[in-house]
């Protein structure tokens, strides 16, 4: 479903708006965060000031400013604002957008940006619906994503497109965004907000994890529920430490992960290794994808130079079964460390590729009289 969105209008109370929203940047010199993007002479700025930025798609992880540099595009050229939900919308809403453009542009003699957050939700249909009205220059499409385009949109429609690639806004960043919301005006909705020591703040940037949309929540949640305190570090490090890690449960950074794990494991670093097993046990992976994962490890790179090691991982996996978390954890950790020491031989790997190459070319051959069934 599409709609129109009014940039930075009050037409909703601030104290019915998130705080994020409140404080979104209104001009690209008030982004934090994404100086390559940004910055006077880079790529993306000169081809924005030129008119010739084009359709684009903004890959970066969430909270990095993905929509307020959409926002701040139309703001920048003076183009009608929609946008449409990857989700819910479907062609026809697709055509409804596209009337409205031409319609814009014959009344008002303005382009339109389409705005799609989740661009990765696109099904077929969409893309293909959109492809030529992006094509003839009807709208320019600004697409946000947190997953890789080059996997997710098709190749038309990708090629219409420049991918932009947002990074994750370091603790320095988002101490910044903390700080502004405390000093502005239309910041937070509190008669008697509580009074945050510096290391208070320090630990609000650490547990946003580089997303600048959480720390501010958070900020907000804090500033509602304790007003008239002042909180110390532990005092907020003890309602805040739930907060979750950053994950995706099966998307790329599933992938990205298990990824990590697998190459600390197989550069022999146990130590790293332990790292990664914690963050995916932390953001709620299932125990027993890792365990399989580690079998795996156990038969494909250490092999024969190590048979006990399928042996150890074998037992992780039952282990777990059986007890569960928090108990069953170590029996993974203890895997991921002897696995990470374990010596290497992808012989028998190699092998059994080779055996099955060779079946596939040699076909159905008769088993030699010694190997047959004495009868």
């Amino acid at each position: 479903m599409a709609s129109e969105v009014s940039l930075f209008g009050p037409e909703n109370p601030p104290e019915g708006r998130p705080l994020a929203d409140r404080l979104r940047p209104a001009s690209l010199e008030e982004v934090v965060g994404q100086d390559h993007l940004l910055a006077p002479g880079s790529a993306f700025r000169a081809a924005l000031e030129k008119g010739a930025l084009g359709s684009v798609i903004l890959w970066g992880p969430p909270g990095s400013g993905k929509t307020t540099i959409a926002l701040l595009i139309s703001h920048y050229t003076g183009e009608h604002f929609v946008s449409f939900s990857a989700v819910t919308g479907g062609v026809a809403d697709v055509r409804r957008v596209v009337e409205e453009a031409r319609a814009v542009r014959s009344a008002q003699g303005r382009s339109t940006l389409l705005f799609v957050d989740e661009i990765h939700r696109f099904n077929r249909a969409q893309q293909d619906a959109f492809l030529p009205h992006v094509e003839d220059g009807t709208i320019r499409l600004v697409g946000a994503t947190t997953e890789n385009p080059s996997f997710e949109l098709n190749a038309p429609l990708l090629s219409r497109c420049t991918v932009y690639v947002l990074e994750r806004l370091s603790r320095q960043d988002i101490g910044r965004i903390l700080d502004r919301a405390i000093e502005s005006p239309d910041g937070l909705c509190s008669a008697d907000p509580p009074e945050l020591e510096e290391e208070a703040l320090e630990l609000l940037a650490e547990l946003a994890d580089g997303d600048g949309r959480r720390a501010l929540n958070m900020l907000d949640s804090v500033c509602r529920s304790f007003e008239g305190r002042s909180l110390s570090r532990q005092e907020l490090g003890r309602m805040l430490r739930s907060a979750p890690l950053l994950y995706d449960g099966d998307r790329e950074e599933h992938y990205n992960l298990i990824s990590a794990l697998h190459k600390s494991l197989r550069s022999g670093d146990p130590d790293a290794a332990l790292y990664w097993l914690a963050r995916m046990m932390s953001s709620g992976e299932d125990p027993l994808y890792i365990a399989r994962r580690l079998i795996r490890f156990a038969t494909e790179d250490v092999g024969l130079a190590d048979p006990s090691a399928l042996t150890v991982a074998m037992r992780a996996a039952d282990s777990y079964g059986f007890l569960g978390s928090p108990e069953g954890d170590l029996a993974l950790a203890e895997a991921v460390v002897y696995l990470a020491m374990s010596p290497r031989s992808n012989s028998l790997y190699v092998a059994w590729k080779r055996a099955l190459e060779a079946c596939a070319r040699s076909g159905s051959l008769p088993v030699p009289l010694h190997l047959r069934n004495a009868p």
